[in-house]
């Protein structure tokens, strides 16, 4: 028989429950506190439900209602400097968090509503309801709660997706030198999710000051924990990561205050990250008024059994039994919370004059439609302080260099001169500059400054996005390859590309993306994608990818600048090629709308980036069109020039589109749709593309090269152009309608009423 021994995972995992003497110990203001704020987080979510009802809250509606304790008892102890962050569910948390701010954590149940009480209540209904006074204007209603000010970092609709967030808040708190914490909320449905699961590796590698709280309330929608996991203590989710974990009874909010003391004073030693879970109930259903036993998948027994451990009911009684107050102070608070929010729902409603004994949201109060896009991005005037060089127009020395070399020695002058700049990325700190060299020479900057991870996009460039909105530092993160955003697409996406404006559009969000298009090298179809197309589409993001070394250098201290994320798309082709840049400190920016004409030309308007503006190059000089070649430096639509482009159109009448990558995903797409509508009077034919085919690139070197574009494709564009040129002239000459697609029929334009992309060509081959 094999000897066999328990083995324990030498971290706590304690079960922490109140006694009569830890209510006895409990300072009074400490427990008036909480009985203020659950009766008015209680009150508050109530009028919510009621508004609700009346069909005048646009969208859900998640109550919190039942789940009060874990918010009060583990927030009113918390200083404004701390951070907290939510999940969709999170008017509750949210409050706490303001409430605790604006009173400094001491509120006097006799007389608890004061003016700033007041005004918390009003603005949160104000956002709920979509309104401009709104914390967030009313872009983040029910589910994106944010005041930075008090700490609250932000709720969030997607299950989990604020936890890698905010362990970037944790880590600026560390690095800042303060021993302040951040605790992320999320519920038993995201204890499964693989961000979290990420994060708690991560957090517990570098010792954060970051609690994972749990607020278990036993259901997804109508789904059951124990449907969804084998282990439901999901207190011990942090065990295989060496993290503690305390289990609490959610309904007791002095019990949930006592183990957040104990997990606190954890974090803020610089021990490392903690979880909690607290048990909960929610009275309601997942949103809306109705109970779970409505819509039948719990019973009434089941929730008459949670109700009679109401939080708002535990601490009272506590409290009478100690003499701290009696019913009728009770109904007091009670009533005062309800006073308070009557107050708020009459500044901001109204009786509607068309429905009798109906009211409705006041009409002065709505955000301006004007106020629909602002904030997207910045307005890039970060930049005006700093030196722009048109590198095209220098007339100085030049300085030979590699492209990797200028890559990885911008990154020094920046981390030099800037000390917010941190690195993070897989492998970034090995390798003499990682795997392909761009890092070179930065480990000089410590283990704090260029930070090694582990596999986890999803966690570290959510960290990156957390950091970026704490604004201390200016968070620089690669991924190795491009398709790897996938990984990371929650926190690309939903994340970090619409934080600015979900929140309101106030907040900066200075994170730079760094990763390489591999095509040509053989990585095949995971590996060497060009992300251009996805992120071009995608809110929040602007975009550079550089054909030389010169360039790069402006654009990337460009992004470094800016307020915004910025994604930098390097191409590996030009890693190793012989370049120059200007001699002198690297201190210079090419700022935002701000395209190179590579060669003048008139009968054809060329456009590319990366790479392929040296094959365009090469395709130009192989034929005898005499095309302008237009290197657009930026791509999104913020920083995409225009006047350029518009420049060079009105004088060749005709667009060839060049880029390397799939048809499916493609940059090119997009662009000639901005193109053709923008410019259409002055197109003689459709705007022709270049790409790749629809397959992704595969390992084979044959089929590799079968599937991307390089200079012969451009060559087949640019005859392709030349022959619709001559068709023209002939249809000139017989009298026939210039512009008109004689291949299908269609009137030009004609299709944008179904979505289809006018004088668009999908021919195969490359070339489309």
């Amino acid at each position: 028989m094999p000897r066999e021994e328990r083995l324990e995972t030498g971290s706590a995992w304690i079960e922490l429950s109140t006694t009569p003497d830890d209510w006895k110990a409990a300072s009074p203001v400490l427990l008036g506190t909480m009985l203020a704020e659950l009766h008015l987080i209680r009150a508050f979510e109530e009028t919510v439900l009621e508004l609700a009802g009346e069909g005048l809250v646009h969208g859900p509606a998640h109550s919190s209602i039942g789940q009060e304790g874990g918010a009060v008892g583990s927030i009113v102890g918390l200083r404004s400097t701390d951070g907290v962050n939510g999940s969709h569910r999170g008017h509750h948390q949210f409050l706490a968090k303001a409430l605790t701010h604006v009173t400094g954590g001491v509120i006097d149940p006799a007389a608890a509503v004061t003016p700033k009480i007041q005004r918390v209540l009003q603005r949160t209904l104000a956002e709920i309801l979509g309104l401009a006074q709104g914390y967030c204007h009313g872009r983040g209603g029910s589910m994106h709660l944010q005041w930075f000010e008090a700490g609250a970092l932000g709720t969030n609709a997607i299950v989990g997706g604020g936890v890698p967030m905010g362990a970037g808040n944790a880590w600026a708190q560390k690095h800042s030198g303060t021993t302040d914490l951040t605790i992320s909320y999320f519920g038993d449905g995201a204890s499964q999710i693989g961000s979290v699961l990420e994060t708690m590796n991560l957090a517990a590698a570098w010792k954060l000051p970051f609690c994972f709280f749990i607020e278990n309330n036993l259901y997804a929608v109508s789904t059951r924990v124990e449907e969804v996991t084998a282990d439901t203590r999901l207190s011990v989710r942090g065990q295989g990561f060496g993290i503690p974990g305390w289990r609490v009874d959610g309904m007791d909010p002095l019990a949930v205050h006592l183990a957040t003391e104990q997990a606190a004073e954890r974090m803020r030693s610089g021990v490392g990250p903690a979880v909690i879970e607290a048990e909960v109930y929610r009275f309601f259903h997942q949103n809306g008024p109705y109970p779970g036993s409505a819509f039948g998948y719990r019973d009434k027994e089941e929730e008459a059994q949670w109700r009679a451990r109401d939080p708002l009911d535990r601490v009272a009684r506590e409290m009478i039994a100690l003499g701290l107050i009696d019913e009728a102070g009770v109904a007091s608070m009670r009533r005062q919370a309800q006073e308070a929010m009557t107050a708020a729902t009459a500044e901001l409603l109204e009786d509607d004059p068309d429905k009798a004994g109906k009211r409705r949201i006041r009409p002065d109060l709505w955000p301006d439609p004007g106020f629909v896009d602002v904030g997207v991005r910045g307005d890039a005037s970060e930049l005006e302080s700093l030196t722009p060089l048109e590198p095209t127009k220098h007339e100085g020395p030049w300085r030979a260099t590699k492209f990797v070399d200028a890559v990885a020695g911008v990154m020094d002058r920046r981390m030099a001169t800037d000390d917010r700049i941190v690195v993070f990325g897989e492998d970034v700190h090995r390798l003499s500059g990682g795997t392909n060299g761009a890092t070179k020479g930065l480990a000089k900057y410590g283990e704090n400054r260029l930070v090694g991870t582990p596999i986890s996009e999803n966690a570290f460039c959510g960290l990156g996005g957390g950091m970026a909105l704490d604004g201390r530092f200016r968070p620089v993160v690669e991924f190795m390859y491009p398709d790897f955003m996938w990984v990371a697409a929650d926190q690309v996406f939903n994340q970090i590309g619409k934080a600015r404006h979900m929140f309101g559009g106030d907040n900066p969000v200075p994170f730079v993306l760094r990763t390489k298009v591999a095509m040509g090298s053989g990585y095949g179809s995971q590996h060497l994608m060009d992300p251009a197309g996805i992120f071009a589409t995608s809110p929040g993001w602007r975009i550079v990818a550089p054909s030389n070394a010169a360039d790069y250098v402006g654009l990337m201290n460009a992004a470094l600048a800016l307020q915004d994320p910025v994604l930098v798309i390097e191409h590996v082709d030009l890693y190793g090629t012989a370049d120059q840049v200007p001699d002198g400190d690297l201190d210079y920016v090419i700022p935002p709308g701000r395209a190179a004409i590579r060669r003048a030309g008139s009968e054809v308007t060329v456009i590319s980036y990366l790479s392929m503006v040296n094959h365009c190059l090469e395709a130009i000089e192989a034929t005898d069109v005499d095309a302008e070649l237009i290197d657009l430096r930026w791509l999104d639509r913020a920083s995409i020039d225009w006047d350029t482009i518009t420049a060079s159109v009105q004088k060749t009448n005709a667009v060839l589109i060049v880029e390397q990558g799939a048809r499916g995903s493609s940059y090119g797409g997009w662009l000639a749709d901005e193109i053709q509508r923008t410019l259409f009077d002055w197109l003689d034919q459709p705007v022709e593309r270049v790409s790749g085919t629809e397959a992704s690139p595969s390992i084979s070197r044959v089929l590799e090269r079968a599937a991307i574009a390089r200079t012969e494709e451009v060559i087949a564009g640019l005859e392709k152009v030349r022959a619709a040129m001559g068709q023209r002239g002939a249809s000139e000459a017989t009298g026939n309608v210039p512009g008109a697609s004689e291949a299908t029929g269609n009137v030009p334009g004609a299709s944008e009423a179904t979505g289809n992309v006018p004088g668009a060509s999908e021919a195969t081959g490359g070339v489309n």
